[in-house]
């Protein structure tokens, strides 16, 4: 949801390109209508997390991180990234084989060294999907889920509303599934974090997320995009996300340099994007992946865990990136990003106080997280600038201060 899952993904509209959709306002896990919220800056799918105008900016913002605090010489730098380069075993498709430095890392401490990654034909990949309350939709995505060309090894469908009519639903599908209800609403993040745990107890060696109102554009999406985790040796890669009523709008607009890319037509030749990517919108993430990075955080609930997760997985120095040759189609989420100071930067303002409530006390949790602290002035100024001066909203100010000021003292009670 990123708002179930990606929110989508977080404040994408800071300074800088950043390439990922906060969480989108679709909150499949939560059961909020809103459709992905791209409200943080990190890099995500092109989709993601005005795509998610904050989202974005906030993950390619991630700063490097010294290991030791001291300064660090450029040779010393200069070293220390070429010592960790990560090495991503490939196996069915000519062996081990060690990956290029990820262009999108900022972080220099030493990445990890993985296990082989199965980039094979035998590899297990393992469908998530969280929803709740919202049965027609998730038909709709699992339709085309378990329909791929290269088909799932076996479908997840996380369920916060525990309803018997979607246990029916996930039963009645053409391949392998379970069907976990939950009588707890975990949200979107809970939904994804136990969905994947789930599949890596079944031996998943990929992870393919999505969550209800959102789906495949068609069957070879799957296939294209272990083919672009192969052949770029990457441990994560995610589609484009799309429009779902006009699929070549990007449903997150994407901020390329100092230019919004609003168009699929808009991103170019290339087939791939580095650093980018809407994890909860398609996203297929292997199984060292995740082991090094974790699974969403369940005290989020919705909104901003796709930022957090995607804070990580920058911070991590691991390949990732987006295929530029599929798409994952969404309910269009820019609505809540407000234009200020001439369209130059956006500002994330939800309608409904309960989504404000998430998306404002998890950004005040996000903005205090390592890679995302030097963002913080920026915060201030676009904040203050949107409801002092566009909005002319103190009362308005002061409640984004306050909510912010709990997810910073990590005070995650939900709402009355």
């Amino acid at each position: 949801m990123s708002e179930s899952g990606p929110e989508a993904e977080a404040e994408r509209d800071h300074a800088e390109p950043s390439p990922v959709p906060e969480d989108s306002a679709s909150e499949p896990g939560s059961g909020a209508e809103a459709k992905r919220d791209p409200a943080a800056p990190a890099p995500g799918g092109p989709g993601s997390s005005e795509s998610a105008p904050e989202a974005k900016d906030e993950r390619d913002e991630v700063a490097p991180a010294p290991v030791s605090g001291e300064p660090v010489s450029e040779a010393q730098e200069k070293r220390d990234r070429a010592e960790a380069a990560p090495v991503v075993g490939g196996r069915g498709a000519g062996g081990p084989r060690r990956s290029a430095p990820n262009p999108a890392r900022e972080h220099d401490a030493a990445a990890a060294v993985l296990p082989e990654v199965e980039y094979g034909p035998d590899a297990k990949i393992v469908a998530v999907v969280v929803t709740h309350k919202r049965r027609d939709l998730l038909a709709e995505s699992l339709k085309a889920v378990a329909t791929q060309s290269r088909a799932v090894d076996h479908l997840i469908v996380i369920d916060n509303g525990n309803e018997a009519e979607v246990a029916e639903l996930v039963a009645d599908q053409p391949i392998e599934t379970t069907y976990l209800g939950s009588a707890h609403n975990l949200g979107g993040a809970g939904g994804f974090a136990l969905g994947m745990l789930h599949a890596l107890s079944l031996g998943a060696d990929w992870v393919w997320l999505a969550d209800d109102d959102g789906r495949p554009e068609g069957p070879e999406v799957l296939a294209t995009l272990f083919d672009c985790a192969r052949r770029h040796e990457l441990v994560e890669v995610s589609p484009v996300v799309c429009d779902i009523d006009e699929p070549d709008r990007l449903a997150f607009p994407l901020r390329r340099g100092v230019v919004w890319r609003r168009l699929r037509s808009e991103l170019g030749g290339e087939d791939f994007l580095p650093g980018i990517a809407s994890l909860f919108n398609g996203a297929l993430i292997s199984a060292q992946a995740v082991d090094v990075i974790g699974v969403p955080d369940l005290r989020l609930f919705v909104r901003g865990d796709e930022v957090e997760v995607h804070r990580r997985l920058v911070r991590s120095g691991l390949p990732f990136g987006t295929c530029l040759q599929t798409a994952y189609l969404h309910p269009n989420g820019a609505a809540e990003f407000k234009p200020i100071l001439g369209g130059r930067m956006h500002t994330q303002y939800p309608d409904d106080p309960v989504k404000r409530y998430f998306t404002y006390r998890n950004r005040g949790y996000l903005m205090s997280q390592p890679g995302m602290r030097k963002l913080l002035p920026q915060e201030w100024i676009r904040f203050s600038w949107f409801f002092l001066v566009t909005r002319r909203d103190p009362a308005g100010l002061r409640e984004w201060f306050h909510l912010r000021s709990l997810g910073r003292n990590e005070q995650f009670q939900k709402p009355d």
